[in-house]
């Protein structure tokens, strides 16, 4: 394997999509006031790719050198697991990335607030830190919080509130009350997805000690969960549609749930780990599938 597939292995491109999925919709809701600017869109898509770039890598360290990735792990195997980059070279991987990452945060900052809003770029620069630590910390160190149950919760903040509220605030500078709606929508999708890996990986898991909320409420219950989150995701989504109706091409956007409640059949009548793998593939690419129908259903028809 060439050096280039090593690191976009690492990179683990399947999982890009649904990181750009909160930039989408953010957008599409800047656009119902009246705000479009591509340079920020072009840079906000980048830097939230980088970010998960850093994520991954992180993740691939972290579990790597705690050994939870392992011959018991029904996921695809990792660069560090399987010996395809050392240590040194994964953790220098890391630093590169988050280098870039801070160029790309600063560039972002800039173009959205200039020297008139030096306050809220300032605020945006400690939320952009805050962020590569978050991507860093999940299964990195001693106190990785992953390995205590906390990751739903850090996904659910960056990938739906920030993802969503945080973009549209670089457009509009400000946040309207309607927009939590469709911020919880995508959040609650993207702890699916995190979900759906913690069901897969629950007995390799509870061996290394990564204490998911999957492996402290069992798998039973974390199929539950996982229909909580989803079902919940509809409604936020609904709810937003019908509160800011204009057009009937906005209800393009509940297509992408026809595969969701497929997925979650599967899911509930499935008893075995090792079946959901191909389903998380199935269920980011379905949320990334809501957020470009809600792109253009908002920015090219209202």
């Amino acid at each position: 394997m060439t050096a280039f597939k090593v690191w976009l292995n690492a990179a683990r491109p399947r999982t890009l999509p649904l990181s750009v999925s909160g930039i989408l919709v953010g957008t599409a809701m800047a656009s119902m006031y009246g705000q479009i600017n591509n340079t920020i869109f072009f840079i906000a898509i980048l830097t939230t790719i980088g970010f998960q770039v850093t994520s991954n890598f992180a993740n691939d360290y972290g579990d790597g050198v705690k050994g939870t990735d392992n011959d018991n792990r029904i996921g695809p195997k990792r660069v560090l697991q399987s010996g395809l980059l050392t240590r040194k070279a994964l953790k220098n991987g890391i630093m590169v990335s988050v280098a870039i990452n801070l160029i790309l945060v600063l560039c972002l900052l800039y173009v959205s607030f200039g020297h008139d809003n030096v306050y809220w770029g300032i605020l945006f620069l400690f939320l952009g830190g805050f962020s590569i630590w978050a991507a860093i910390k999940y299964t990195v160190g001693d106190s990785a919080y992953g390995y205590r149950g906390l990751g739903d919760i850090f996904v659910f903040v960056f990938f739906g509130l920030v993802g969503v509220l945080g973009s549209m605030f670089l457009y509009i500078k400000t946040i309207p009350l309607v927009a939590l709606l469709p911020a919880i929508s995508i959040g609650l999708l993207s702890v699916g997805v995190l979900n759906l890996n913690n069901l897969r990986d629950v007995e390799s898991d509870r061996l290394a000690g990564k204490n998911t909320v999957v492996v402290k409420m069992g798998f039973a219950k974390g199929k539950l969960y996982h229909t909580l989150l989803l079902m919940l995701s509809f409604v936020c989504t609904g709810v937003f549609i019908v509160f800011t109706f204009d057009k009937y091409v906005q209800f393009i956007c509940l297509v992408a749930y026809v595969p969701i409640f497929i997925h979650l059949r599967f899911v509930s009548k499935t008893g075995s780990p090792q079946l959901l793998d191909p389903e998380l593939k199935k269920l980011a690419l379905s949320t990334f599938l809501l957020a470009i129908l809600f792109y253009f259903s908002y920015i090219y028809f209202l």
